[in-house]
């Protein structure tokens, strides 16, 4: 299977849907490479930005997940570089 590195960017606007990121962020924590969270308090939004390394189609559905969340906006940026990876099977 192929896999991509990928970042995530996620903004929730609203602090009590954390819980419901953090939740769906656990579940794909096998593929995730590492997380920054900033609580930006001044302007009541958490700014979150996710590395992970995993098929685009599992990094697809992450982003998709959470971008159903009311108040919370993502965005996924893509490396051009493609691995064929045995592994992920």
């Amino acid at each position: 299977m192929e896999s991509r590195v990928a970042l995530i960017a996620i903004i929730v606007e609203a602090p009590e849907k954390a819980v419901e990121v953090n939740e769906i962020l656990h579940e794909y924590g096998d593929f995730i490479i590492g997380r920054m969270g900033i609580p930006y308090r001044q302007k009541g939004v958490n700014i979150i930005s996710i590395a992970i390394d995993a098929p685009q189609e599992v990094i697809s559905a992450l982003s998709g997940k959470i971008g159903k969340i009311e108040n919370v906006n993502v965005k996924t940026a893509f490396s051009n570089i493609i691995t064929k990876d045995e592994d992920w099977l």
